[in-house]
């Protein structure tokens, strides 16, 4: 699923202009290009990469996602999304549970996507398998556990809910994309507990 990801997103990309690689992402600070630099760099990573260079970057995470980006984004936009098709078939990973590969391909996918106007129809179990990880890592690790203690969340396409609390609903995705700190999807949802989701981060 990883790789079908990779190639989906590598397949939108391969028709952007310049000015579209340097659209603002959903990352703050972030472009388009800043994005497909971090998805080479996660690509590229291992498990003793990881602790290295978090190590290098003092153990602080997003200085570390930001040495990252520097060292993958190439000169151009065409050498950075070559760099992604040569790291695309990569199982490597970091430390973390397999489907924080699925959470980097889904959520950064729709961080680039959705600001171009783009849009992709993923696999349910993706999206799926991404919320379930999110809802059960800590945010200290940039995921949504202690969210959900907080909020009680419900698919309205997938046979799925998680959390306590307040009702939030709305299309499996755009759950996904609320708890992994993206804002602007925040008037999709539905509920009383988004109230809640607009009060973190």
């Amino acid at each position: 699923m990883v790789h079908t990801e990779r190639a989906a997103l590598i397949e939108d990309l391969a028709h952007l202009d310049d000015e579209q690689w340097a659209t603002p992402s959903l990352c703050d600070g972030w472009t388009v290009h800043d994005v497909v630099a971090h998805l080479v760099d996660t690509a590229l990573t291992t498990r003793l990469g990881f602790v290295v260079g978090l190590a290098r970057a003092r153990f602080d995470f997003d200085r570390q996602n930001s040495l990252g980006v520097a060292r993958r984004r190439g000169a151009t936009p065409q050498e950075t999304l070559e760099r992604l098709r040569r790291a695309a078939p990569r199982k490597s990973t970091p430390p973390a549970p397999l489907d924080s590969r699925l959470v980097e391909e889904v959520v950064h996918g729709e961080d680039i996507r959705r600001p171009l106007g783009l849009s992709r129809t993923y696999p349910p179990e993706a999206v799926a398998r991404s919320l379930r990880l999110q809802t059960r890592t800590p945010v200290s690790f940039g995921g949504a556990k202690e969210l959900v203690a907080r909020v009680r969340l419900t698919a309205t396409d997938d046979d799925l809910t998680l959390g306590t609390g307040p009702a939030v609903t709305g299309p499996a995705l755009t759950l996904l994309l609320a708890v992994s700190g993206r804002r602007s999807v925040l008037g999709e949802l539905e509920g009383p507990g988004v109230r809640t989701l607009a009060t973190v981060g």
